[in-house]
C-alpha cells in the first residue's frame, strides 16, 4: 500500500476536492495505540483497490488536521478511524476494530 502523509490543512483542502474525481481514503493513526497499529496493518494486508487514494494521517503529529475534518464532515474523532471521501462528501466512516478494506470497499463499490 502506497500511502500519502497528510500533514498539512491545504493538502486536506485539494484531497477533498481531488474525491470529485478519485474516492480518497484517510487513515486517522496513532502510533501509540495497539488498537490502530493492528487497523493499520490489516489494511496494509489487504489488496489495494485501484482507482483510490489512501492517505494516512499521524494523529500526534496533526491532531488539528483530525479536528477539521471531524468538524466538517460531522464525525466524532476516533482513533484509529478510517474516512472515505467520493465527491466532496464522507460516505462512510469506521473505528477500531472496524475497520476493514472489505468495508471500505463495498461503500466505495456502492456509490
Amino acid at each position: 500500500m502506497n500511502w500519502i502523509a497528510l500533514t498539512d490543512a491545504e493538502q486536506l483542502t485539494a484531497l477533498i476536492k481531488h474525491s470529485s474525481q478519485k474516492p480518497q481514503v484517510i487513515f486517522k493513526h496513532s502510533t501509540r495505540c495497539s488498537i490502530s497499529s493492528m487497523a493499520k496493518a490489516r489494511l496494509e494486508r489487504s489488496p489495494t483497490p485501484d482507482g483510490v487514494d489512501f492517505h494516512y494521517l499521524d494523529l500526534l503529529q496533526y491532531r488539528q488536521i483530525s479536528n477539521s475534518l471531524a468538524a466538517q464532515f460531522d464525525v466524532l474523532h476516533e482513533s484509529p478511524q478510517v474516512l472515505l471521501l467520493i465527491k466532496g462528501e464522507c460516505v462512510y466512516a469506521e473505528s477500531q476494530s472496524g475497520i476493514s478494506m472489505e468495508d471500505l470497499l463495498e461503500h466505495l463499490n456502492s456509490k
